[in-house]
């Protein structure tokens, strides 16, 4: 996301070393969280509130990074290739996915929250939304390098929408059947529930389909060589060593290690 976004804003990524430690802290406080999936086993209280504060403490530089990328967008020069359109959806829908696990930090409400539909609809709207939606941008981002090929625009806008529309109608519908008192890993459900389930499944067989439309523009990238003959700098503002290269890169790319003279190599500025 910080490489996509500040490509098509058309600016520098906002707050670069508050990124980097925001990147760093998450990774650190990763490793004191785990118990907060297990407020229900009768751990002592110091334990809940242990794991409960350092679980809200790591929305903290998630919340820098949600910032600077919204920062970053803001007054740039934007456009909305189908890369971008991940990124922006990646964005919102993640933060959706932040909100609701900031829910289930506190111990009270988690002990209601807990083995319910609700937490199937958080942490999907992270691992989703969030590292798929994030995975597909990225395909996008760097095909053009990967192929040597353009992808179909229209395909790839196509791709996002309904991808988009379908994986809100298979997830958000959850949050409610989990506050409703639905729990998780049962192979029936009461019939009060029964509504909800049907959008969520046909959210589901539609997110699932829509995967096909990105076989099938990968495939004609990679097997078929359809699509306009992309150059070096497949994207305009692309910032990175990359992007100086041919596309596909070379299976040998530099003789001698590059010499960096711009930072952010907005204009290939690099000698060998």
């Amino acid at each position: 996301m910080s490489e996509i976004i500040p490509t098509f804003a058309r600016k520098p990524l906002f707050g670069y070393q508050a990124m980097v430690y925001a990147t760093a802290s998450i990774a650190f406080l990763s490793f004191i969280v785990w118990a907060h999936h297990m407020f229900t086993v009768g751990m002592p209280l110091g334990g809940e509130l242990f794991f409960m504060y350092a679980t809200m403490l790591i929305a903290v530089p998630t919340g820098v990074k949600v910032f600077n990328w919204v920062s970053t967008m803001w007054e740039g020069s934007m456009t909305f290739e189908t890369p971008m359109l991940f990124a922006i959806g990646f964005v919102i829908m993640f933060t959706i996915g932040g909100f609701s696990g900031l829910m289930l930090a506190i111990v009270p409400a988690d002990f209601q929250y807990h083995d319910t539909y609700f937490v199937v609809a958080h942490f999907h709207y992270v691992l989703v939304t969030g590292a798929v939606f994030a995975i597909m941008a990225g395909v996008y981002y760097w095909l053009p390098k990967w192929t040597g090929r353009m992808y179909n625009e229209t395909l790839g806008k196509w791709h996002f929408w309904l991808s988009t529309i379908f994986v809100n109608l298979l997830f958000f519908p959850q949050h409610f059947l989990g506050l409703a008192g639905m729990p998780r890993r049962i192979p029936d459900y009461n019939v009060a529930f029964a509504d909800f389930n049907l959008w969520s499944s046909i959210g589901g067989f539609g997110f699932g389909l829509s995967q096909l439309l990105l076989v099938y523009i990968i495939v004609q990238c990679c097997l078929l060589k359809k699509g306009a003959k992309a150059e070096a700098r497949s994207w305009e503002a692309a910032r990175g060593l990359e992007w100086t290269v041919p596309s596909p890169a070379p299976h040998h790319t530099f003789t001698t290690p590059p010499t960096i003279r711009d930072t952010d190599l907005a204009h290939g500025d690099v000698s060998h």
